[in-house]
């Protein structure tokens, strides 16, 4: 009699689901993206020298005998005052040259999640709750020194954002190795702490709303949004075109949102929010090369690092400290004890903090090639508070008030610090950083891709 047959072997769990592996938090990103990363974050460390340069120049001639010439250059007003425009040079600064920075913003943050390594929720959600913590602690840390002073306590959004520019350029000075997915993370960190701060400044730090301007803001752009997104190809071929066409409409935007109550600033990151980012199909479509939002990034980044954010922040930097025992004196104001514990501890506490419940919350894990040291010095750079630190002061306190010349000791007293810290931290990481750079390259050679390429990254 002949057996049954045998059913055949199975192996152990073969049907059987397998536990998915956790996704890395940080782990390296496409090579083209850190190509435009690093194209991105040179020109932020030359514009970084020029904020600390301008910063340190209007610091001097504000303390200097010849200040009084500091202050009446800055309140030199200038514009139309039918069209609410009549100005002084400070505020032109404030309101008008950086609109032209948050028009960068809003085509950075477009651009990273509409054809980025962000536009994936499991890739982006990392920073943008890393950067949601790093505004919350900030905030929270400044109301409770300023709990019992109504008046210092509207200054809480002073320390939430940070300044991508002089956080840069501080890595550009101590020489460190950031990792390309570690230069992404702070990137994004600082460009969504931006749009973070700019809601606030629209929701909160707008007064006197005239809906009728807002209204009409609405025509030049609608008609903006419509030239740049059907004839894209043009204004991506003919520079003077924008310059001709899209320009006037632009800076009609601005002056009614201006005219309207609302921080002009917001117009900046609703223009840059119209502009495409994929490349047109009659142009080839994405695999032809950059939309026009990257375009426009390219033609006006050398123009907001180079000029707009300088001279805010020469016109804004620049206060009366009086001395050592005017230094003591603002140190002891809640406002600047509130931003100096806000952006040196609440930074890094947000940010590192978010980062860490993620990965106890999730399946996401820090990726192998880093530590969470890494992590730490970057929350530390990300508590470089600046450009915009200093707008919300002064829309906070009123400019040259006495709460806004001590918020603004507070913020560059802090950013000084977190600066100093964060290279401390960063110094003792480059053995880490150059094992991860290395890595890259050795991928970089298996893909194919030449030298000179890699040198660019």
């Amino acid at each position: 009699m002949t057996s049954a047959p045998q059913p055949p072997h199975k192996h152990p769990n073969k049907h059987q689901a397998q536990p998915q592996p956790r996704r890395s938090i940080l782990a390296r990103g496409s090579y083209s993206e850190a190509l435009r990363i690093g194209e991105i974050l040179r020109k932020e460390t030359v514009g970084g020298a020029l904020l600390v340069a301008a910063a340190v120049i209007a610091l001097i001639w504000a303390n200097s005998p010849a200040s009084d010439s500091y202050f009446a250059l800055r309140d030199i007003t200038v514009g139309y005052e039918p069209w609410h425009l009549e100005l002084s040079l400070g505020a032109w600064a404030a309101d008008g040259l950086l609109a032209v920075f948050f028009f960068l913003v809003g085509l950075e943050l477009k651009r990273e999640f509409v054809a980025g390594d962000l536009r994936q929720i499991s890739t982006s959600i990392v920073p943008v709750l890393a950067a949601a913590g790093g505004v919350l602690v900030p905030a929270v840390i400044y109301a409770v020194v300023n709990l019992s002073n109504p008046d210092t306590l509207r200054g809480w959004a002073i320390p939430t954002a940070t300044d991508i520019a002089f956080a840069v350029a501080v890595l550009a000075v101590i020489g460190s190795h950031l990792p390309s997915a570690l230069r992404i993370f702070l990137l994004t960190l600082a460009v969504v702490d931006d749009l973070i701060a700019i809601s606030i400044i629209a929701f909160f730090y707008s007064s006197d709303l005239q809906p009728t301007p807002l209204l009409l803001a609405l025509i030049p752009l609608a008609v903006f949004t419509f030239l740049v997104q059907k004839y894209r190809r043009f204004f991506g071929t003919h520079a003077a075109a924008a310059w001709l066409i899209l320009l006037p409409l632009g800076f009609a935007t601005w002056a009614l949102v201006h005219a309207s109550g609302i921080h002009a600033t917001v117009a900046g990151v609703l223009l840059g929010f119209a502009v495409p980012v994929i490349r047109s199909q009659a142009s080839g479509g994405p695999e032809a090369g950059p939309g026009l939002a990257e375009i426009f990034e390219h033609r006006f980044r050398p123009i907001s690092a180079g000029i707009a954010v300088p001279v805010f922040a020469f016109f804004s930097a620049g206060v009366a400290i009086g001395g050592w025992d005017g230094f003591v004196s603002a140190l002891a104001d809640p406002v600047a004890l509130g931003i100096i514990l806000a952006l040196v501890l609440g930074k890094p506490i947000g940010i590192l903090g978010a980062t860490w419940l993620l990965t106890k919350t999730t399946k996401a894990k820090l990726d192998s090639s880093y530590r969470w040291i890494d992590i730490f010095g970057v929350a530390l750079l990300a508590g470089i508070g600046f450009t915009v630190s200093l707008l919300v002061a002064e829309l906070s306190f009123g400019q040259g008030s006495l709460h806004d010349d001590h918020a603004k000791v507070g913020i560059l007293t802090a950013s000084l610090l977190a600066a100093l810290l964060a290279s401390v931290i960063l110094r003792t990481r480059n053995r880490q950083y150059r094992q991860a750079e290395e890595l890259e390259k050795v991928d970089a050679d298996q893909d194919g891709i030449p030298d000179v390429y890699q040198n660019r990254a």
